[in-house]
């Protein structure tokens, strides 16, 4: 049994494009894995672009807000815990607002009602320190001018935390004692707001030797996962084009072989001009005076030949015969 593709089009490239779009979604969700082990960065002019995900509640064990003179934005963002029994941290790294902007922070899951906190020129990382949230919920909504400098702006630590009420199974902060999510500990940002996470010296030396080749556990992984998907789409690659030309070959020496065997001898011209009859059932061959071969049918349709009534073959003209001397 040959299997035979029925042309360009046919399955070698569907199954090629198939293979592609699975390396490529297969690929994007290990990235996307690997981009959410640690804390999530949001630029607001990204967060606040017109489309539907805007509206979307993003949960979040830790987040950092990057602001740099963003113009003419007026947008509402709002962010979510894992659990019920979390509620949110937040606190700045930089802050530095135009007096015409300003940064509404409501305790909840819409901006509606009276806010926690209305940011704008007065106000300083200093004067603000760490600001908590009541709910599980923390909404903002950033508005802007059409106007700023370059040194307009803010960073903003988003961190769920868990009171120290309540049963710890993972990372417990020194000053207040919140718990929060393992994935933020040793990230290079300051979750706990005492620096505790990223001081502990034995838990941080252990994370930084998990490293492969220089490379974090996770990034290897997917580099080596990518590596061979690459691989395996050469290989069927190459798999299809040898079959392809294995089928191509087949297909057109069939039909060379096909062609050849329609012509029968008695449609076979000889090499002095005249057509060679095979001998056989149906006709008599006998040696003309000149030397050649002479077919005579005997029956069948090749004694009356197509035409008009009364039509008749002209005689054959006899060449000379001169055998080889």
């Amino acid at each position: 049994m040959r299997l035979r593709y029925g042309g360009p089009g046919g399955p070698p490239r569907l199954v090629t494009i198939v293979t592609f779009f699975l390396c490529f979604f297969s690929i994007s969700s290990l990235i996307g894995l690997a981009a959410a082990d640690k804390s999530k960065s949001y630029s607001m002019q990204t967060l606040c672009k017109n489309h539907f995900l805007q509206q979307l509640y993003r949960k979040i064990d830790g987040a950092v807000l990057w602001s740099q003179n963003e113009r003419n934005l007026d947008c509402v963002i709002t962010f979510q815990t894992h659990s019920i029994l979390q509620r949110f941290m937040l606190r700045f790294d930089g802050l530095q607002l135009d007096c015409n902007d300003h940064l509404f922070i409501y305790d909840g899951a819409h901006a509606v009602g009276t806010y926690k906190f209305d940011l704008s020129c007065k106000n300083t990382k200093q004067n603000l320190g760490a600001m908590f949230t009541r709910t599980n919920y923390v909404t903002l909504k950033y508005v802007t001018d059409n106007w700023g400098t370059e040194s307009n702006g803010f960073k903003l630590v988003i961190t769920a935390v868990k009171d120290p009420k309540h049963a710890c199974t993972e990372f417990r902060c020194n000053l207040r004692e919140f718990c929060i999510s393992t994935d933020l500990v040793c990230d290079k940002i300051n979750h706990c707001a005492d620096g505790s996470d990223e001081s502990s010296n034995n838990l941080c030396q252990n994370n930084d030797s998990g490293t492969i080749l220089g490379l974090e556990v996770t990034w290897f992984v997917v580099v080596l996962i990518s590596s061979l998907l690459v691989l395996l789409v050469l290989i069927v690659a190459i798999s299809i084009c040898v079959c392809r030309r294995g089928s191509w070959n087949n297909s057109h020496g069939n039909s060379v072989q096909q062609q050849n065997a329609s012509y029968s001898l008695a449609h076979m011209y000889g090499s002095n001009g005249h057509m060679a009859i095979k001998p056989g059932v149906g006709s008599t061959t006998t040696l003309t005076d000149g030397g050649l071969l002479h077919a005579t049918p005997t029956s069948g349709n090749s004694r009356r030949p197509a035409g008009p009534p009364g039509f008749r073959m002209p005689p054959a003209r006899g060449r000379p015969y001169c055998p080889a001397g």
